[in-house]
This record gives structure tokens, sequence and C-alpha cells, in this order.
């Protein structure tokens, strides 16, 4: 397996957190009204991000069970770091009285997201490889 077969997945996911994290910065610059777009509530939002940590999780114990040491910290960090952008996008389109009401609800989701990430990634040296 080269590079670009190993890491392709991985990297669609970063250029897709990515633009999420320009998106909101450009629409929160540009002064867009986002607020109303799309009425999302906790629960969905929280949803969002077990589901999306759940995902990326397994999906990167799986894949990284080849990479050296050096490669798997890497993408370790970046995958556990950058969906916040994702959860920032889909609050601000949420109605300005459940924003105002939970104001860190964005950073909430993230925690919800690391917990469902990190629960794979730390069993994944309790079950042997298959290979």
């Amino acid at each position: 397996m080269g590079l670009t077969s190993t890491f392709r997945l991985e990297l669609y996911l970063l250029g897709f957190f990515f633009a999420c994290w320009i998106t909101f910065f450009t629409l929160a610059i540009a002064g867009y009204p986002l607020a109303g777009l799309l009425p999302l509530g906790l629960y969905e939002l929280y949803g969002v991000a077990a589901l999306t940590g759940w995902l990326i999780g397994n999906v990167f114990v799986h894949r990284s069970r080849d990479w050296s040491r050096v490669a798997r910290t890497r993408f370790l960090l970046i995958l556990l770091l950058s969906p916040g952008g994702l959860f920032y996008l889909l609050w601000s389109f949420g109605s300005d009285s459940d924003r105002a009401a939970v104001p860190f609800a964005p950073l909430y989701a993230f925690a919800v997201f690391a917990v469902f990430f990190l629960v794979p990634v730390s069993f994944r040296r309790s079950f042997p490889s298959r290979r």
C-alpha cells in the first residue's frame, strides 16, 4: 500500500473539517445571518458529535494498524482536534434563543466527540490484531 491509498480517507476527512472551519469563520466575519437556517437542538447536535466521534475513532483504529508510531500520533491529534469546526458550523445554524441559552454547546459537543473518539482508540491495544 502506498501513501496515497493509505491516507486517502483521512485526507478527505481533514479537507471536510477544514472546509467547515473556513465556512464558519468566513460567514461569521462577513456577518451573514445563519441563525434559524437549520433548527438543530442540543439532542441532535450531541447525536452528531457522538456519531462522528465513534465513526472516526473506529476508522482510525482500523486504518492505523500498519502505520508507524509517528504517523499514528500525528493523525490521532489531527483527527481529534479538527472536527470542532463541524460542531460550530451546525450550532451557528440554530436559533438565537437556543444559542443564547447554552453558549458553550459546541464545546460540550466537542467533549462528547472526544469521548466517543477515544473509546475505540483506548481499547485498540486490548484486542490483538487478526493479521
